[in-house]
Formats: structure tokens, sequence, C-alpha cells
């Protein structure tokens, strides 16, 4: 994301939305890697269960 489009978007929604957009796009990729960490958490703790 360039400055510009960050200070257009800043003008056309407000700053707090704009944060919040920064903020997902900047973290998504860790958000997934740690959905898929949870997951395979899960996963191992049933298999201990199941033991």
């Amino acid at each position: 994301m360039q400055y510009s489009d960050v200070v257009t978007l800043v003008g056309n929604v407000g700053f707090p939305i704009a944060v919040t957009v920064y903020v997902l796009t900047r973290l998504e990729a860790k958000m997934e890697n740690l959905n898929q960490s949870i997951t395979e958490l899960a996963h191992a703790i049933k298999e201990q269960r199941a033991d």
C-alpha cells in the first residue's frame, strides 16, 4: 500500500476505518499461519485423547 493510497483511503472513509484496513492487510498472512497452527494443535490433542 503506497502512501498516496493511505491518504486517499483516510480522506474517503475516515481514519479509524483506514487504520483497520491497514492492520488487517498487514496481519492477514500471520493470522492464516496462526489458524493453521491452532488446527494442527487441535488434531494433535484429539490424537492424544484417543490413545
